[in-house]
Order: C-alpha cells, then sequence, then structure tokens
C-alpha cells in the first residue's frame, strides 16, 4: 500500500516509500541543508542549473517586487508586459553572436524544444516544401518529457512506455568517444558519427528532413563531450541539405561550459536554440526558443488571418519569471560567471584526471569542461552490475556531504558557477574518497 501522496517525478515510488526522501530545507551559495541541517556540496547545481548559486537576495527581491505591480497577465492576442519585452532585448542582444534575432518564452526545456519542433515544422511549410517533417536526432539524447520532446529524445528507457511516439524521428549514433559505435576499435576519430548525420539525410531524402536537434554536450546521457569540430561538421552538412539545426542549450546555455552558450564554445551558429534551466538558475520555471531572422521572416512574409504562429502557453513570458532572469543575467554578467566557470573548469579537469591517473584500473574516462564534468567508472573485477558502481559512488559521496547524479556508471558534475578552487577539490576528494570505499567492498 502506497505512503506517500506526492508522486516524485523519475522515482521509483516503493523504494522512497520505504526509505522516505531526503528533504532539502534550505540552500546558501553552493550547499545545501537536509532538515536535520546537514550541509552538502551541491555538485549537480540541482538539475544542471544553480549557476548564480542559492540564496541570492537580487533575484529573491526581484520576484517579490515583479509579484506586487503585476504578478501575471497573458500574452495572448498583442498582450505583453516590460519585463519579458525587456527580457527578450537583452536575450537578443547576448544571442548576437549566435546567430539569433527573436524569442519565445514558454515555462521549461521541454516546452521550449516542444516549441522548437513545432517552428521547424511549419517553417518548411511556409516555404512550400511541406514535405520536410523529419526530425534526425542522436542516441542516447535527452530533449524533454513532452511527446514531442520526448520523441526526439535517444535514451531508450525514457521512451518504451509512451510509445508509439511522433513519427519521422531517425536516431543516428552520439559523437562518444570512449563508446563508439561506428568504429570501436579505433582510437583514432574518424568523425563517422557526423557523416552518419549525412548519410540518414540522404537515405531519408532531404526533401523530407525539417531538422536535425542536438545538445551541444550530451547532458543526461553521461555528459558526452563531443570531438572537437563534431558540431562544425554537422552544421555544414546541414546547411548543404537545407536542413535546419536546432541547438538544444536547456544545459549547456548561461556559463555552464565557460562559454555563454554551448553553440558559442564549439563554433557554430544554429538556426534555432532552446534555453531554460540557467536561464533563472532555477529561482522559477522558465524557458525560451530563439531563431535566427532568417527562421523568423518566413513566419512574417506569410499571409495570416490571425496568429502566424498558432502556438503558446498560457505562462509564455510571465512577468515574475522574466523579472528573475533579468536579475540572474546581472549577476552572471557582474560576477563575471561564465569567465569564473572556465577558470574553475581548468581545476575541475585537472583533478579528475588526477583521480584517473591514479586509480587507472577503475577510470575509464576523466574530463570536464568549464563546470560540466564526468568521472566515467568500471568494475575491473567485475562483481558489479552496470550502473551499480555509479549509484554506490553517489551514495558514499553522499554521506561524504557532496551530492551527485550517476547515469550509469558516469558520475557527473555540475556545481552552481559561483564555486570556490577549495570546494571544487573537497567535491573531487569525497569522489576518490567514495571510490576508494567501493574498491574496499571489492576486496
Amino acid at each position: 500500500m502506497a505512503t506517500l501522496t506526492r508522486w516524485g517525478p523519475y522515482t521509483n515510488m516503493k523504494e522512497l516509500s520505504a526509505k522516505g526522501p531526503r528533504i532539502i530545507a534550505r540552500a546558501e551559495g553552493v550547499y545545501v541543508y537536509d532538515n536535520q541541517g546537514r550541509q552538502y556540496i551541491d555538485g549537480h547545481g540541482g538539475l544542471w542549473l544553480a549557476n548564480v548559486g542559492y540564496g541570492r537576495r537580487e533575484i529573491i527581491d526581484a520576484i517579490a517586487q515583479q509579484a506586487e505591480a503585476l504578478a501575471w497577465f497573458p500574452s495572448f492576442g498583442g498582450f505583453a508586459n516590460e519585463p519579458s519585452l525587456a527580457l527578450a532585448d537583452r536575450l537578443v542582444d547576448l544571442l548576437r553572436p549566435d546567430g539569433m534575432a527573436h524569442v519565445m518564452f514558454s515555462n521549461d526545456g521541454s516546452e521550449a524544444v516542444e516549441t522548437a519542433l513545432k517552428i521547424a515544422r511549419q517553417y518548411w511549410k511556409v516555404k512550400g516544401q511541406a514535405s520536410k517533417y523529419k526530425y534526425i536526432t542522436r542516441r542516447l539524447a535527452y530533449h524533454g518529457v513532452t511527446m514531442g520532446a520526448l520523441s526526439v529524445q535517444g535514451v531508450t528507457e525514457n521512451r518504451r512506455e509512451f510509445e508509439p511516439l511522433l513519427p519521422g524521428v531517425i536516431h543516428v549514433p552520439a559523437p562518444y568517444v570512449h563508446h563508439c559505435s561506428m568504429h570501436p576499435d579505433s582510437r583514432t576519430c574518424t568523425y563517422a558519427c557526423a557523416r552518419a548525420v549525412e548519410d540518414a539525410i540522404v537515405t531519408q531524402g532531404p526533401d523530407t528532413v525539417a531538422a536535425f536537434i542536438a545538445e551541444p554536450v550530451q547532458a543526461a546521457g553521461g555528459v558526452i563531450f563531443p570531438p572537437t569540430d563534431y558540431l562544425a561538421e554537422v552544421r555544414e552538412i546541414c546547411r548543404r541539405y537545407d536542413v535546419l539545426f536546432i541547438a538544444d542549450e536547456v544545459v549547456t546555455g548561461f556559463g555552464r561550459l565557460g562559454s555563454w552558450f554551448g553553440s558559442r564554445h564549439y563554433h557554430i551558429q544554429p538556426d534555432i536554440m532552446t534555453m531554460a534551466k540557467g536561464i533563472t538558475s532555477g529561482y522559477i520555471p522558465l524557458g525560451a526558443t530563439a531563431v535566427s531572422d532568417a527562421v523568423f521572416q518566413a513566419f512574417w512574409d506569410m499571409p495570416a488571418v490571425g496568429p502566424e504562429f498558432r502556438h503558446g502557453n498560457t505562462y509564455s513570458g510571465h512577468p515574475i519569471a522574466a523579472a528573475a532572469a533579468m536579475a540572474n543575467l546581472d549577476i552572471l554578467e557582474r560576477e563575471q560567471l561564465v569567465e569564473h566557470a572556465r577558470r574553475m573548469g581548468l581545476v575541475l579537469h585537472q583533478a579528475l584526471t588526477e583521480v584517473q591517473a591514479r586509480h587507472a584500473d577503475w577510470v575509464i574516462d576523466a574530463r570536464a569542461e568549464g563546470l560540466l564534468g564526468r568521472l566515467e567508472l568500471k568494475d575491473p573485477r567485475g562483481r558489479l552490475n552496470p550502473g551499480e558502481l555509479g549509484q554506490k559512488m553517489a551514495e558514499y559521496m553522499y554521506n561524504l556531504g557532496v551530492i551527485v547524479r550517476p547515469l550509469g556508471d558516469v558520475v557527473t558534475f555540475s556545481p552552481p558557477l559561483v564555486i570556490t578552487e577549495a570546494q571544487v577539490m573537497q567535491m573531487v576528494a569525497a569522489s576518490e574518497e567514495a571510490l576508494v570505499r567501493v574498491q574496499g567492498e571489492s576486496v
């Protein structure tokens, strides 16, 4: 018999009912505190997103002040509010190097992706090429949980129970250097995964493919960093065959990689970008979908009675969320947290690689770009089932005062961008201590 009334997201409810939830009561900076007062470094940034850290008075005050002035009013049919207009202008200015010119707001990353998929389909209809409706995506991709976003997701376990999903979605190999499905025995990257995108477009017929969608780094797939020129090569393939490129920046946006956006980090300009998470650092939900001028112009030029794009969410452009985002951007810029993330990322990378050097039999890969990192583990004795090692690591680290998220046997790191060098070293030291304890179990 169930004993909990709250149905938790991505949660085994029978286990939760037996053990009880871990209740986080408050937070400050990079630390969270449970209801017993115990302190933890939040090595996962909530869910990849507490970029400016917890307890930022500027954001809290902005939320309160906006709630007093205008808590909410819809943006449908020509209405607007000043915070959302100001945020759109600011984002477009910030995104200018990435080629973006217009922004539509939503509530979260799933909705931002859903918006992008719908824009891509209608774009080709407006252009007189209605047969271009298919999407190319990648294995191990995570793009959200709404039916469209789930359809272009590549994490099989997340998809199965909801099938059949959206038709016309083609999955190609992920650019997973340490688990290459194209040339598993090669030590040199051949970029076969990039050519797989081209093969899929050609096989399906370029006249049927609307868009390719990719996270610059596949976060929930295991923090999969692409080969250096992979995204640039795929971007050129999309241009060659007239396929829109959607960059899902929900995790990689707003400084996570030590660059403002993952697209900029890897030197590409997409046609469409999706954002959420770090846009408010989690203080309140907000998503955004940005498009290039060329994409927006196609909608602008179409003859229409009523909305050109019949899409929107009840809370699109929510004034409180927009006010929180503006305060969040102020902090990111004033404290130069993007640059700080780049510097701390070098510290994190070095510390992780030193753990790998000391435990080479147990660590397959250790790497960080900005404050997004991974420690991929294996049991050389073969006594642990897949995923069990990662789960044990996370449990030991929790007991050592550090919260991380295991994805299979990959321990992932995405702490708040305000983290100090000493805190980075403490976080990595906890991971090594956890690994030593696991090793001791396995003797």
